[in-house]
């Protein structure tokens, strides 16, 4: 998640700040306000190439999340496997 978290900071700060400005600006309806701002915020982030990489090489745990969407504690050993998985992956230079 802190990747994720840098990634977008780094790469999507203008993205990032319109959605900040939205949800101060809207507390008790940022949800519905902010919702195209948190879509392009999480769109820019996508198109990152370490995203994609970590989707092509780190998906499979998410089988697991798929099939027990009622019981996700199910899955805690799948998403420790996915997190070990995205922390090793790098661009190559």
């Amino acid at each position: 998640m802190e990747a994720a978290l840098e990634i977008t900071a780094r790469y999507c700060r203008n993205e990032m700040e319109q959605y900040g400005r939205c949800v101060a600006a809207s507390p008790a309806s940022w949800q519905t306000d902010c919702h195209s701002l948190r879509l392009s915020m999480s769109r820019c982030a996508a198109a990152h190439p370490i995203v994609q990489r970590i989707r092509e090489r780190c998906a499979e745990p998410f089988g697991c999340l798929k099939e027990n969407q009622e019981s996700v504690l199910n899955c805690s050993e799948h998403v420790s496997a996915f997190l070990r998985c995205a922390e090793g992956v790098r661009i190559p230079v």
